[in-house]
């Protein structure tokens, strides 16, 4: 670097105070040392003194342009950091004092309390209870490398995680680093306040109280003034409530609009799903002071949440225990394991009593499952995960018999006094197509035909025979579709499947084979490819019972304000006034009921009630039985109950079905005024 200031060297034998002065031919020094101190070239003798090249001197090393061109690049960059000082304090000042005091004073956002779920008898289904949660806010934890894993490692004994997986979640929520998330639930109390206390030197880690549902699927406690009904068993109702849980980042982002928070629990299945946005309130807010480790050192302001809504249920948890009841006395001593049953108020739509086989403790998850009870779960062979009621899609068998004779009377290709002869099954070309009875019914009418199941006269008006024309396919599908099958029913309930009817088009089109009179003949008695839930046979069988009005089942009753107490009901929808003329299903009716009194349910006949119905056996596997149907109603003048059961491989529906259809009958037939 050159030197630009410098000092002569002093020469002892110059004296000081002796001035010399010569002429200086040319005042002015050209050269190598032109611009040094003039004075350094006189000296006290009158003599020119040459500057010696390697002496220091005191002088400017540099052009007058160079120190311009640093003068001006200075005043830039000064003129630069005065602007940039007054954009900050001035224009940006607002903004970083927000943020400042944003490090101080934060708003705290709390969840609301969850909505309680009664039956229709106003017995609570499930109750908040308290527990203890640790958190982490990601902005309070320190951003350099070593301070940041130092205070992750004490995190991570805090809570027994370790500091990488700790990192993934916080990586998994990166875009919420300013909201806190849950790192452990379910913590006790004791341990939660052995954490409090360790925890207030450790940056970002919060302990905090909240509510968790706790599922009442049984009860043996008295639960209201009416004692009758303080002792409930009711299992499968967990599969119908659902269960609630922490949010997951994927659901945090598809409920965006929703205004979700990392902290938040959600309804994952069941009514807890359906109606979360009731549930869930409006959330809590308070505005507290922190320290430097964003601990709450003060609360200046809250405003209190609003808590979620009541529901009731249509579902009464006394029918719901003789429903289970029933399935479990005719299941315990046999083979079958998986079975479902519905019981619906024709007149409405609405769901009494909902029980599957086998049952889900949702506790399970609402307090938060482990990976090996969960893989016990989805490997066992009898999947209890299923909701089979109505996400299940089984062969219908027999029991769509009565929405083929509506087709055929309302189309008019057959009257009540419409017979076939039934002499144990119909020769096409080389296939045979039997009936269940060997050598047949004997002359049929369509009364006949439902009460003993005949298949020969559901062939035929299906399918035709000789010169008799039938309905056809894509007849037939029409009016099955318009008593609601292949769509879903519209249930309250998340995760229903439509089930599913074959076509002519769909065979060609999907197993590229010829559409074959068999198959219309399959059709008719509800085999082949025919798939429907077992709600959808319950809700057709209300559609018949009430002479032609297809609803939306709907399992909640009403909505009740926890504040207010007020209570807002849910109205029943109607999907069809009219599905079939009246008088068609009288002669349906009539037929059902014949099968109580002189057919395939003749069990079901020393009822109290009179009760009608139609039996099914649906032939799905060549290695495996077959799956066993009832469904029915009662009482049968004025029907205000329908029951529909299906047993897995359960064989024949008159045998395994119809028993426990029996068994609820007779409590029903007890415990009302019908």
């Amino acid at each position: 670097m050159k030197r630009i200031f410098s000092f002569k060297r002093h020469q002892p034998n110059d004296d000081p105070f002796l001035i010399r002065i010569d002429s200086i031919k040319d005042k002015s020094v050209e050269g190598f040392f032109k611009k040094q101190w003039v004075e350094d070239s006189i000296t006290t003798a009158g003599k020119i003194n040459a500057p010696k090249p390697l002496g220091e001197f005191l002088g400017i090393g540099g052009s007058l342009k160079t120190l311009w061109v640093g003068g001006c690049i200075l005043t830039i960059l000064l003129v630069t950091l005065f602007l940039r000082a007054a954009y900050l304090q001035i224009i940006q000042g607002g903004h970083f004092r927000l943020l400042a005091e944003n490090n101080r004073i934060r708003t705290k956002l709390l969840s609301a309390e969850r909505g309680i779920i009664y039956d229709a008898t106003d017995v609570p289904l499930v109750r908040n209870i308290p527990t203890f949660t640790a958190y982490l806010l990601p902005q309070d934890i320190p951003t350099e490398n070593h301070a940041r894993t130092k205070t992750l490692r004490a995190i991570g004994e805090l809570v027994e995680i370790s500091p990488e997986n700790l990192q993934k979640k916080m990586d998994e929520f990166k875009s919420y680093r300013f909201q806190t998330f849950a790192i452990k639930d379910n913590i006790d109390y004791d341990t939660a306040l052995r954490l409090v206390l360790l925890s207030k030197q450790i940056p970002g880690v919060s302990i905090e109280s909240e509510l968790k549902r706790q599922y009442l699927l049984v009860n043996e406690g008295a639960t209201s003034s009416t004692s009758e009904r303080q002792h409930y068993a009711a299992p499968s109702l967990g599969m119908v409530l659902g269960y609630e849980g922490k949010i997951t980042k994927e659901e945090l982002d598809l409920a965006s609009d929703k205004e979700y928070l990392p902290i938040d629990r959600i309804g994952k299945t069941g009514i807890e799903k359906s109606y979360e946005n009731l549930l869930r309130g409006v959330r809590a807010k308070k505005k507290i002071e922190v320290d430097a480790l964003g601990k709450t050192k003060n609360l200046i302001a809250e405003e209190p949440g609003v808590p979620g809504k009541n529901i009731k249920l249509n579902i009464r948890v006394d029918y719901q225990t003789a429903l289970e009841d029933a399935l479990d006395a005719q299941l315990k001593n046999s083979t079958h394991h998986r079975a479902s049953a519905i019981v619906m108020n024709p007149q409405t739509g609405a769901i009494l009593a909902l029980a599957t086989r086998p049952v889900l403790d949702t506790n399970l998850f609402a307090k938060g499952i482990s990976n090996d009870e969960y893989q016990q779960l989805l490997n066992d062979p009898d999947q209890p995960l299923f909701n089979r009621a109505w996400s299940g899609a089984f062969p219908s068998g027999s029991v769509i018999k009565p929405l083929i004779a509506s087709a055929a009377l309302t189309e008019k290709i057959i009257t009540r006094n419409t017979t076939f002869l039934s002499v144990g099954g119909l020769q096409v070309g080389k296939w045979f197509f039997p009936d269940w009875k060997a050598g047949g019914h004997g002359v049929t009418n369509v009364i006949k035909a439902l009460a003993e199941s005949v298949n020969t006269f559901f062939f035929i008006v299906g399918g035709g025979y000789h010169q008799f024309k039938g309905l056809g396919p894509e007849t037939i599908v029409m009016y099955l579709k318009k008593f609601g099958l292949a769509n879903t029913t519209g249930i309250d309930l998340p995760g229903e499947v439509p089930g599913f009817l074959p076509t002519p088009e769909w065979k060609e089109d999907v197993k590229k084979e010829q559409w074959y009179i068999g198959d219309t003949y399959n059709l008719s008695i509800g085999q082949g490819d025919v798939l429907v839930t077992p709600l959808q046979v319950a809700l057709y069988t209300a559609t018949v019972a009430n002479s032609g009005t297809l609803y939306a089942p709907h399992v909640v009753k009403s909505t009740i304000d926890p504040k207010t107490k007020k209570e807002t009901p849910i109205k029943p929808r109607v999907v069809e006034h009219a599905v079939v003329p009246a008088d068609v299903l009288a002669l349906v009716r009539a037929g059902m009921r014949s099968a109580v009194t002189d057919g395939s349910a003749r069990v079901l006949n020393d009822l109290p009630i009179p009760v009608a119905g139609k039996t099914g056996t649906a032939q799905w596997s060549k290695n495996k039985a077959n799956h066993a149907w009832f469904t029915g109603f009662a009482p049968y003048e004025n029907p205000r109950i329908v029951i529909t059961v299906l047993v897995e491989e359960g064989g024949e529906g008159s045998g395994v079905s119809v028993p426990i259809a029996k068994r609820f009958l007779t409590w029903y037939a007890k415990h009302t005024n019908e």
